[in-house]
């Protein structure tokens, strides 16, 4: 490692432009959104976890979009936090934690989409092959589909960081509230062309991969329920549908409100708090979507309130 990589190993973090005023108002927030999103995605781990009513492939496969939360905001917030009552001089962060960071950020977006599509192709064969459902939808298939959400994540995102951590550096600021792939790269006085590319490309085939197998899903879900006459079945597909389709919407605007920013180099003040409003508002919303429109989720957390409150 040259000299001018070992000056710069450590990195002062932008973080968030608050004025001193509303520091304290802004911190609070924040922390009450991750205490929520927090102690609100564990508790549905938990839940599906004991509660063996649960105990089925939907909601096995549904775990991993909590536990993604969880990472989703864990590996912003409390940095994020601290660096809030932090001087802006002093907000400094190393090299290595900076690609920790980066590292969980883009797995945390990636596995977001992919947690979704196998979700999807549960509600698609439970709808459109409710006879065989039990015969492909086994432990086994769960397994394979949780791993391959998350072993597809893991396998495009160390391709894309380790394009920026070759690159040496020449500067120390990252101008971002948070460490991501472009904020590594621009540390670099190297051409990054590469990056670029690749960057655009992972983005396109996350996104377009996302829209078409919920699209997909979707029309074949539709087109089913449209045919079939029983009411049954419908108000079912309804149901599971809407609550999957409202989560990717959620997720889906969120993240494209971001992506869309980036095109404005004039709104980039708006980029950052978008950026951090994706590890924010999804995984707090989640919860409370599923919580809601899941009659079983729904049933078991009205029942536990109740017992705790005396009335059972």
């Amino acid at each position: 490692m040259d000299n001018l990589t070992l000056k710069n190993s450590i990195l002062l973090m932008e973080g968030l432009k608050v004025t001193p005023q509303s520091s304290y108002p802004v911190f609070t927030l924040l922390l009450l959104a991750y205490a929520f999103a927090t102690i609100s995605n564990i508790g549905l781990v938990v839940l599906i976890s004991t509660e063996k009513k649960l105990h089925d492939p939907m909601h096995f496969l549904f775990c991993n979009l909590p536990l993604n939360d969880i990472l989703g905001t864990s590996v912003i917030l409390p940095r994020l936090l601290q660096d809030i009552l932090t001087d802006e001089s002093e907000r400094y962060i190393t090299y290595a934690e900076c690609v920790v960071q980066a590292y969980f950020v883009h797995i945390f977006v990636a596995a977001s989409h992919y947690v979704l599509i196998i979700m999807a192709f549960d509600r698609y064969v439970a709808i459109c092959n409710p006879l065989r459902y039990t015969t492909i939808m086994t432990n086994k298939m769960v397994l394979k589909l949780s791993a391959s959400a998350w072993g597809l994540a893991i396998f495009l995102v160390s391709i894309m960081l380790g394009l920026s951590i070759r690159l040496s550096h020449c500067r120390y600021k990252i101008e971002n509230p948070f460490c991501d792939n472009a904020s590594l790269f621009k540390l670099s006085c190297e051409n990054v062309s590469v990056n670029n590319v690749f960057g655009i490309i992972y983005t396109a085939i996350v996104l377009s991969l996302s829209v078409m197998c919920i699209l997909i899903t979707y029309l074949r879900i539709a087109t089913v329920c449209i045919k079939s006459k029983n009411k049954a079945l419908n108000s079912k597909a309804i149901k599971t549908c809407s609550t999957h389709l409202a989560v990717y919407l959620i997720m889906f605007t969120c993240g494209a409100t971001f992506i869309f920013l980036h095109r404005f180099p004039e709104y980039s003040d708006s980029r950052k708090l978008a950026s951090i409003m994706f590890h924010i508002v999804p995984t707090g919303l989640n919860p409370l979507v599923y919580g809601l429109q899941t009659k079983e989720i729904r049933d078991k957390v009205v029942k536990l309130c109740c017992r705790k409150k005396g009335y059972s």
